[in-house]
């Protein structure tokens, strides 16, 4: 047995209390791990699964110190965590993914730039710091432009899509006068994702490419693996790998991307963690996400990213969870609920997955 390989018995550290780190830790425990949870909501679903849970602040050194002494290897299970809670953590335990991963993926601008140097093409883009720049962009980009804070946007939250000069001063105001990217507008005809996975050896698998339908850009549907994406399916793959190997990160990396109109890849954002398009992998192929992670985390040896059937992703949002009976009676569906304690609107309650 590898000296980094950690065994059964172990324990997983997950910073992060969400659905995300809830399904890593029944991986985990799948495997014969104990997951300890560090997040700082009371309420964590995370919580409700784990061996331990430490509510405490990303920012509190003596709670991640001790967090850190009960742990074997650390994960994460969303990318805004403070890197330096993550990078104090790693010079006690084993961290994958690495602060590097974190810091690339937190900054939109830094993000942009790392995923050209691997070899993708993103929409063309401008820093932001004023209205001007917002300007300036349309002047280069033609209309409209979409305008994101470089940091913490998520479903469609810190951004602002415009389409002439005199909204540049309202956009930034509505964007907390914070530092903010400027995207040239990408007409594209559907968005697809790849979540790869590499291990403490550097061995890299993907998953398929799958494509991704939203609604108020909130992720509503994943079909695996995505229809009659000919070649773009292999390129896609290869240019996630370049992307982790690159940040030499231990862990998954998911990479959404946008399919042109001319049959085009263009990179929209990464995350290093499980990603919401990777749920159909929990019923409908080898090795899930989740397990893939842990596999990840502990030094073990990758599963197999082979697809058992064509599968559909549906995300269950705000009062949809008390259909729950209705999808329980239904024999093709397998229901995931998160254990969230209130169902606001668009809220991800859990999701379910079916073969088609």
């Amino acid at each position: 047995m590898s000296q980094e390989m950690i065994p059964p018995g172990g324990v997983i550290g997950i910073l992060g209390g969400g659905q995300l780190g809830r399904m890593t830790a029944l991986a985990a425990a799948n495997l014969g791990y104990r997951a300890h949870i560090f997040a700082p909501e009371r309420d964590s679903p995370a919580a409700d699964v784990a061996w331990q849970f430490t509510c405490a602040d990303y920012s509190d050194v003596s709670a991640l110190k001790s967090f850190a002494g009960t742990v074997d290897s650390v994960t994460v299970e969303f990318e805004n965590v403070p890197e330096g809670a993550l990078t104090l953590l790693a010079e006690l335990k084993p961290a994958r993914p690495n602060s590097l991963s974190l810091a690339t993926a937190q900054d939109r601008l830094n993000e942009k730039n790392y995923l050209e140097s691997v070899g993708f093409k993103a929409a063309p883009f401008l820093p932001v710091n004023g209205p001007e720049d917002i300007v300036s962009a349309l002047e280069n980009f033609g209309s409209p432009v979409v305008v994101k804070t470089r940091r913490f946007g998520y479903d469609g939250k810190g951004q602002v899509k415009l389409f002439e000069p005199k909204e540049a001063k309202d956009a930034w105001v509505e964007l907390g006068c914070s530092p903010s990217i400027a995207e040239g507008f990408i007409d594209f005809v559907r968005e697809i994702s790849v979540i790869t996975a590499r291990d403490i050896g550097g061995n890299i698998v993907s998953y398929p490419a799958v494509e991704n339908r939203h609604e108020n850009h909130i992720l509503r549907q994943t079909i695996a693996p995505a229809p009659d994406l000919g070649k773009l399916a292999a390129e896609a793959e290869h240019l996630a790998a370049n992307a982790i190997a690159g940040l030499d990160m231990v862990g998954l990396l998911a990479i959404e991307m946008f399919v042109t109109r001319e049959n085009n890849l263009i990179v929209n954002e990464m995350a290093p963690r499980p990603h919401n398009s990777g749920h159909w992998t929990m019923d409908f192929a080898a090795t899930s996400q989740f397990e893939q992670l842990v596999r990840c985390a502990m030094g073990l040896p990758l599963g197999s990213t082979e697809v058992l059937c064509p599968a559909e992703m549906q995300n269950i949002l705000g009062d949809e969870v008390y259909d729950w009976p209705q999808l329980l009676a239904d024999p093709k569906i397998h229901l995931h609920l998160y254990g969230k304690n209130e169902a606001r609107k668009g809220r991800k309650m859990g999701h379910w997955n079916r073969a088609i």
